[in-house]
């Protein structure tokens, strides 16, 4: 009997899909499309520009499927691909434009007070964001955003940290200092 494709590995889907699995490499889309466009979102994309580049990242996946070695995850392979697409993208379009802060605004959360990351994200200048979701969406090191985004390492390891600063500052719970947890006893 054969192993169905939702059975299998990401790592021998990708084998199958390099030796020409359309089915295979289908399912590697259905498992990990929606967090591609997710970090397209929160690196700033608009919905249907998240869907475009997904797609145009999942397409040089699959013609570059026998590159992946299962060092890593599928997943973390194809958000670099995508990430670099969505840096050609800007970079070609000229978009790096700050977005207006407002530091007094309370976190964005919805009805259950739960935090929306995504609102939050919004709120750091497009340098700043695209560096925190590079770096922590889709993994990149420090160096690998310098040389994507052409920018010098230091300016990279800047834009990260006052983002995640930002983000902390704007996600912290009204009336708790910042640095502090809340202990459930």
């Amino acid at each position: 009997m054969t192993q169905s494709l939702v059975d299998r590995h990401d790592v021998e889907l990708a084998a199958l899909a390099a030796a020409g699995g359309r089915r295979e490499f289908g399912e590697l889309v259905r498992r990990h499309g929606s967090a591609v466009r997710g970090l397209l979102r929160r690196m700033g994309a608009q919905a249907s520009l998240a869907d475009d580049i997904a797609q145009d990242a999942f397409i040089q996946a699959f013609e570059r499927c026998a590159e992946f070695r299962g060092e890593g995850t599928f997943a973390a392979w194809v958000k670099r691909i995508a990430a670099r697409l969505y840096i050609k993208r800007v970079a070609k379009e000229a978009r790096y434009v700050a977005e207006v802060e407002n530091e007094d605004a309370a976190p964005a959360t919805d009805h259950a007070g739960l935090v929306d990351l995504d609102e939050a994200l919004k709120a750091l200048s497009e340098p700043e964001r695209l560096c925190v979701s590079l770096c922590h969406g889709a993994g990149m090191a420090h160096p690998e955003i310098a040389a994507a985004l052409n920018l010098p390492l230091g300016t990279v390891k800047s834009h990260v940290k006052r983002g995640l600063d930002k983000l902390r500052a704007r996600l912290q719970p009204p009336g708790q200092p910042l640095g502090s947890a809340q202990h459930v006893g």
